[in-house]
């Protein structure tokens, strides 16, 4: 809960905290869907540019990614750091929690028979969607929460880097610059972890690898560089409004509970 502020009358400290679990729960929210869907579906956003085809396959569950470094750099900009650090933080329990269910849903009764080839039961067994998901989830958790730790942290770092080097200033400098940096060293480290740890990308055995993890690599930055620039102009035009709903001034963050 966000501590009372003297400066502000009750109404912006309610609104303070409503704002504050919002875009905590968006971002919670976004980074749970996302592990849980991961790589259950590749969906296919090819195009063509200029006579020329550009694969784009993209696990599904990169579709909402986008929105979590857009709720940390909202919180970065109106409740500091810190507070951005903790929901980052939560966002790593709450995926160990998810794991934790995940085997307890696959331990207790009654015990399945699964193929030892698969670990499946078989088709059209009642809970064969559960480990089909429950597989596909662990491998995408497994890589997505040591690339995400990264990512994220490198985000938060890089958004106050950027403001205190231009004294505040360049609004869309720190939103872009932070967030596309780090989504880089996410991007790489999902991919890489994916494959070499839990062998859960759609690979062709039969062509060379690395030209398919670069695919899976740049088609995956592509989506969410392209996301990034776009969400410039609501970044801007949500922390104007911010400001002005929360009750703070120009360059002022709600002050910090130190909880």
């Amino acid at each position: 809960m966000i501590a009372p502020d003297a400066s502000t009358s009750p109404l912006h400290q309610d609104r303070r905290e409503k704002v504050f679990l919002v875009l905590a729960g968006l971002f919670l929210g976004s980074l749970t869907m996302l592990n849980i869907l991961g790589i259950t579906r590749f969906v296919d956003l090819s195009f063509t540019l200029f006579g020329v085809t550009i694969p784009m396959p993209l696990a599904v569950g990169v579709l909402p990614y986008p929105l979590t470094f857009l709720c940390t750099d909202f919180l970065s900009e109106i409740y500091g750091s810190r507070r951005a650090n903790r929901v980052v933080w939560t966002g790593l329990l709450l995926n160990a929690w998810v794991v934790f269910i995940l085997w307890l849903g696959s331990v207790l009764p009654p015990q399945l028979a699964l193929d030892p080839a698969t670990g499946l039961p078989p088709v059209g067994e009642h809970g064969r969607v559960f480990f089909e998901v429950k597989r596909l989830a662990l491998g995408a958790v497994g890589a997505s929460m040591a690339a995400y730790v990264s990512a994220q942290f490198c985000d938060v770092w890089l958004f106050h880097f950027w403001k205190r080097v231009t004294h505040g200033r360049h609004l869309w400098l720190r939103n872009n610059g932070s967030t596309m940096v780090s989504q880089v060293v996410d991007t790489v480290a999902v991919i890489l972890i994916t494959h070499f740890y839990a062998h859960a990308l759609p690979i062709d055995e039969a062509a060379p690898l690395w030209p398919q993890l670069w695919t899976f690599i740049l088609s995956g930055y592509v989506f969410k560089f392209v996301m990034a620039l776009g969400d410039t102009i609501p970044f801007y035009l949500g922390v104007a409004w911010m400001r002005r709903y929360l009750g703070l001034g120009e360059l002022e963050s709600v002050p910090d509970p130190r909880i």
